[in-house]
């Protein structure tokens, strides 16, 4: 018979302290309390505060102040840094479906089997544990509104989620954002039909039509049986999931702003590389632009997009918010604090550069109570860093995360 092992009441005590400490790594990081003391925070939510003080407390943020006003109090770990703003929001995206790699296993952001696809959702394809996920993340982006990419009539469903999970039911902050359409000639480089925009177009409209005969079957005697797609058109069709039609030719634009009139659903316009020759239309229909990312290829549909487009834009009136964008290229996406950066220096002021990164952005998705500023009561999301953020010396140093240091640490 094989002895049996006897731990000693010392040995056995010791064994179970390391499974416990192993349990808790792999468990990761307990929230805890956190205190952010920076040269300048801005709040965007009032004058930024010179040496403030940010206070959080679990997953939210307790109190802001100056240093004058609010004492770091004990058992608070301490994390300095030259300025602090709000977590960036990456308004258009599609990481987390789009790989690094560029290779077919980690392209999932566009499906061309068939042209008009609503029923596919981004929650179905996101993964969190994406490399490009975290590389965005150390780069100051703590929310992305991400999913099917331009390219189809109707591409699927995008969602939002924070950057830091570990799985999507982590990550998710919004299962259904948007439903993402394109109108332009990327359409008829990836499918045989529609060739051109009038067939794109006529296609979109009778589906719409199909999603209204749909909405009217299923208060009658004989609804129809379930269809995924004509629910989500339905409740595009009752605002309750906004169309996210990227257009980046004037006249795509302006087809944009017909449908939205004739069918009534809530309008975001994404790329929008030309604009800046319709803007008085954009400004009267009261559509929000994801503005393409300044520093974009320019060819194809995009071949006239301008440095300068988010500031004639936010001159206009016309509210606007950042994205990264899609890239054929490795590493597949760009940085929307980049591409802001860009727009700083090409007429955009400043603050609304920081406005379109953080609350514009929010109040564009919906998510203006949670996220966006730094105020009492919301997500501890917060982005420190060694300069000013539009510096191209600066760095990113620390990303806070629901309360939680995400990625580095400002020295």
């Amino acid at each position: 018979m094989t002895p049996r092992l006897s731990l000693s009441g010392t040995a056995r005590a010791f064994s179970v302290a390391v499974i416990a400490f192993l349990v808790s790594l792999l468990a990761g990081p307990t929230h805890a309390q956190i205190a952010v003391t920076a040269d300048t925070v801005y709040t965007m939510a009032g004058e930024p505060i010179v040496d403030g003080v940010v206070l959080m407390n679990g997953r939210t943020i307790e109190a802001v102040g100056s240093g004058a006003e609010i004492s770091v109090p004990d058992g608070y770990r301490t994390v300095e840094a030259t300025v602090v703003t709000p977590g960036l929001i990456d308004a258009r995206s599609t990481v987390g479906l789009s790989g690094i790699y560029n290779v077919e296993s980690d392209q999932m952001q566009l499906e061309t089997s068939a042209p008009m696809q609503p029923e596919l959702r981004a929650i179905d394809a996101y993964n969190a544990r994406e490399e490009l996920v975290s590389w965005i993340r150390s780069l100051g982006v703590t929310t992305v509104h991400t999913g099917h990419g331009p390219g189809a009539v109707i591409s699927g469903q995008t969602m939002i989620v924070k950057t830091n999970g570990r799985t999507i039911d982590e990550a998710v902050v919004d299962s259904t954002a948007m439903l993402a359409m394109t109108i332009g000639p990327s359409v008829s480089q990836n499918f045989e039909s529609p060739g051109t925009r009038a067939k794109a177009v006529a296609m979109l409209r009778q589906k719409l039509i199909e999603a209204q005969q749909y909405r009217e079957g299923q208060s009658g005697d004989n609804p129809p049986s379930r269809d995924l797609g004509m629910e989500v058109l339905v409740d595009v069709l009752e605002g309750n999931v906004p169309a996210l039609i990227t257009a980046h030719r004037a006249r795509d634009i302006m087809t944009a702003l017909r449908l939205q009139e004739e069918f009534g659903f809530e309008l975001v316009l994404d790329g929008a590389a030309e604009a800046y020759v319709v803007t008085e239309q954009v400004r009267d229909a009261g559509v929000p632009v994801i503005v393409h990312p300044p520093m974009i290829r320019t060819y194809g549909a995009a071949e006239n997009a301008a440095f300068t487009t988010p500031g004639v834009l936010h001159a206009a009136g016309i509210p606007i918010a950042f994205q990264s964008g899609y890239e054929a290229y490795v590493p597949k996406t760009r940085v929307a604090l980049f591409e802001a950066a860009v727009a700083v220096g090409n007429g955009l002021p400043r603050d609304a550069a920081l406005r379109a990164l953080t609350i514009d952005a929010a109040e564009l998705l919906g998510l203006s109570d949670d996220i966006g500023s730094i105020e009492e009561g919301k997500h501890a999301d917060l982005v420190l860093y060694s300069g000013d953020p539009f510096e191209y010396t600066t760095q990113v140093c620390t990303v806070i995360i629901d309360g939680r240091i995400a990625s580095g640490e400002c020295q």
